[in-house]
């Protein structure tokens, strides 16, 4: 099994900054992406960043100019910094990790999706 770990959320002003950070843990093989995805009230879950382990960045459209995601390979680890925030970048940031793990037989599974609680991000003034 994975488990996910998201940290870093919080309240801050509008143009304000917040780092998230997801440590994956487990029997874990390897990662072959991490990515944030974003749960607006009332909105329906969306990709904010997602970064593979190439090393090839997506980010949604709204978020691009702003948001930074990188990666820690050795550390199971990705973080997000989050520039210039707005009100709408309010919502739950759920971490995703796309790996593939180690088995009861000892060798490797597929890729299957695992996911963190959430944290919880709220830009207002």
């Amino acid at each position: 099994q994975v488990q996910v770990v998201e940290s870093g959320g919080g309240l801050v002003q509008p143009g304000g900054s917040l780092r998230l950070s997801c440590a994956a843990s487990g029997s874990i093989f390897r990662i072959s992406a991490m990515g944030w995805y974003r749960q607006a009230p009332g909105k329906q879950q969306e990709l904010v960043a997602r970064i593979t382990s190439g090393g090839s960045i997506d980010y949604a459209d709204s978020v691009k100019g702003r948001f930074t995601i990188s990666r820690d390979n050795a550390k199971n680890t990705a973080f997000l910094q989050m520039d210039s925030l707005k009100p709408e970048d309010t919502g739950v940031y759920l971490c995703n990790v796309q790996c593939r793990t180690i088995g009861a037989t000892g060798l490797p599974t597929d890729t299957t999706d695992y996911w963190g609680q959430g944290t919880q991000v709220a830009v207002s003034s």
